[in-house]
């Protein structure tokens, strides 16, 4: 939250630098907590969507106002909109990305073994 606080106060200053501060800090954290790398923004806002729907607006609201010389009332917006995302970011824990595959299922193939779940018989037994 301090990077956030740090980015906001440097806007009175240098809104652009501020905005292309804050634009890199949303793809860092987000590369961090295991979404794709900031390089291809499009991936990266895709796969964030996903978790993030509500807030991914002011994601991309910040990058274009970073790419753009926007007013400095839309890149006030776009810091606005954007602190919502930082803010679910860092609620996140960090994963780690092979840990995102499956662990190892016992036969091999991906298959989790048969008795899983209580069968019941079709005549009134249960097991």
């Amino acid at each position: 939250m301090a990077q956030w606080d740090a980015v906001q106060e440097r806007f009175v200053d240098s809104p652009q630098k501020a905005v292309t501060e804050a634009d890199a800090l949303l793809a860092r954290l987000a590369r961090d907590r295991g979404f794709p790398d900031g390089e291809q923004f499009e991936e990266q806002l895709a796969a964030v969507s996903v978790h993030h729907a509500y807030s991914v607006q002011g994601y991309r609201s910040m990058h274009a106002a970073a790419r753009d010389q926007s007013g400095t009332e839309e890149m006030r917006e776009a810091m606005v909109e954007a602190r919502s995302l930082f803010e679910a970011l860092v609620a996140e824990r960090r994963v780690d990305p092979d840990r995102r595959r499956r662990p190892p299922s016992p036969d091999g193939q991906g298959h989790a073994p048969w008795p899983l779940t209580t069968r019941r018989h079709a005549k009134g037994g249960s097991t």
